[in-house]
């Protein structure tokens, strides 16, 4: 038989079994006709992959604007932690970074909201769940502005972090719902990431202006509700409902209300919430201990992912060591990990153009991209990018050395980070998606991402003050080549792993490739 095409979905967004709040038992519905059951017809306006390209790219536009914005509020503090420990007496030590805690604290956040929330706003639809979300991060930037103690800093900043997380998913999710093909979806889920990736590093660059002309660190707080509050209305208005299932299932239930016994294919499948809640839990742990592909993944990405935090701490203790530069000028040179995640967008256009180039040499299911052809640029791009920006950075943190030597390692860190979570997240979509299981292994990927990027960077003053500025970072180097080990054994055994996998041949990935053969 003919191997079997789909279009994957590259989003990096989890996908769990939605179950209406509201659902009734399966058996109720098994005798129900197919006329009985609501889907679009084939020209609906109402799905909106039928609507026009203009109000596509306005509503996708809207959204990734929502993507930059919303994590400046992770790392823009960052820039003030000085000033926050003098007013909270926050002692940070030769050992341990205390005042990172109200990092740690959101990214923490990020993790644990994605995993309890998301299967609800999978229900309730986008617009619902993004403006209830967004209005309770609003709120929780109110008491991190007035803060009078650290506590309160590092508890609010645990909801704000999962807010932030719950948005960002839910805008990523936004382009499929919008976009029916894999090359549309390309370039907005391409930018989606960099924009993510690069608010994560800009709130410094972004906020050290502010902190210096004002010498208030509560000004990184009021200027961030400011610029939030002004975008919200925009946000209440473009917005619109793109999840095709509550489309469908709003008007499902204005038929009943009507008197026409019919309902949608999500009603008909739908698990009791607190099942769905439990296994959007569970299921991304179980696939990250039982999955090596993943478990290998998740270490690559979220080391990578980590270092954008960590620079947030080591550039400033490096560059203050060494050019008596102020806190301020410390947040502007990590502008060089922004230009360097920009360059790693623009060569990851080329890593998609490879991929998709590679269903012509895929024997086992032709006509189908290769998923491990996600990592080609990949590869090369973590070497020099990560593994060789950070021996750049290390060997150049010299006084007799200019300031821009190690800040071309810095961009050549953005570089390596921007092309290795775009590659994670469109391979993890790719191996899984056919299985049903790309929405539980994405969300395995960002919860190793939240928890990295929380906790390494606590090592940081440890590690620069023990091992030195060269040596620490050549540690970090070292351990760049040897994450790097994993996709090179993908590429070079992606089918047999795959097979190996209980996970990825569940659905349908190797099945359909078995069914071309005689």
């Amino acid at each position: 038989m003919g191997c079997k095409s789909e279009r994957h979905s590259p989003e990096p967004s989890p996908s769990p079994t939605r179950s209406p709040a509201n659902a009734m038992s399966t058996s109720s519905f098994e005798e129900k006709k197919p006329s009985d059951v609501l889907t679009f017809e084939p020209n609906d306006k109402a799905n909106p992959q039928n609507w026009s390209n203009q109000k596509k790219w306005l509503i996708s536009g809207i959204s990734l604007l929502g993507t930059f914005i919303l994590p400046l509020n992770g790392t823009g503090i960052t820039i003030a932690a000085g000033q926050i420990a003098e007013e909270f007496n926050v002692r940070d030590t030769a050992r341990f970074t205390n005042t990172y805690w109200m990092v740690t604290s959101w990214s923490i956040g990020g993790a644990v909201f994605v995993v309890f929330f998301l299967s609800l706003l999978e229900d309730i639809g986008v617009r619902i769940g993004y403006h209830a979300f967004y209005f309770f991060f609003l709120m929780m930037m109110i008491p991190q502005a007035v803060a009078k103690n650290f506590a309160t800093l590092v508890i609010t900043r645990f909801f704000s972090g999962g807010c932030v997380a719950l948005l960002a998913n839910t805008i990523s999710s936004i382009i499929p719902d919008l976009w029916d093909s894999e090359k549309e979806r390309s370039l907005p889920v391409s930018i989606y990431i960099v924009l993510y990736v690069g608010g994560s590093t800009a709130g410094p660059v972004i906020f050290a202006g502010m902190v210096e002309a004002t010498n208030n660190w509560r000004w990184v707080f009021y200027a961030q509700l400011i610029i939030y509050c002004s975008f919200f209305p925009f946000f209440l208005y473009f917005i619109k409902e793109t999840r095709g299932h509550v489309i469908l299932r709003r008007r499902a239930t204005k038929l009943r209300k009507a008197g026409k016994q019919i309902w949608t294919q999500e009603e008909i499948d739908a698990e009791p919430l607190r099942k769905t809640v439990w296994s959007s839990f569970t299921r991304p742990l179980w696939l990250l201990v039982t999955e090596p592909v993943l478990l290998a993944s998740t270490v690559w990405s979220a080391f990578s992912f980590g270092t954008v935090f960590l620079f947030t701490q080591s550039v400033e203790q490096v560059f203050k060591g060494l050019y008596s530069w102020t806190s301020y000028q410390c947040g502007y040179i990590q502008a060089a990990v922004v230009i360097g995640e920009i360059l790693g967008w623009i060569v990851s256009q080329y890593g998609t153009k490879l991929y998709l180039q590679s269903a012509k040499r895929n024997k086992e299911c032709p006509g189908t991209p290769i998923p491990e052809a996600r990592l080609y640029v990949a590869i090369p791009g973590s070497l020099f990018g990560i593994a060789g920006g950070m021996f750049v950075y290390a060997w150049t943190s010299y006084p007799q050395l200019p300031w821009i030597a190690p800040a071309v390692g810095l961009c050549m860190v953005g570089f390596g980070i921007q092309i290795i979570v775009s590659a994670v997240a469109d391979y993890i979509t790719d191996a899984y998606a056919k299985s049903g299981y790309a929405g539980s292994a994405i969300s395995a990927v960002a919860m190793g991402e939240n928890i990295v990027a929380g906790f390494l960077p606590l090592a940081e003053a440890s590690m620069y003050t023990n091992l030195g500025f060269q040596w620490a970072s050549t540690l970090l180097a070292f351990l760049g080549l040897l994450v790097t080990l994993a996709p090179v054994v993908f590429v070079l055994n992606g089918r047999k792993l795959r097979e190996r996998s209980q996970f990825m041949q569940s659905g349908g990935v190797l099945k359909d490739e078995a069914e071309q053969s005689p």
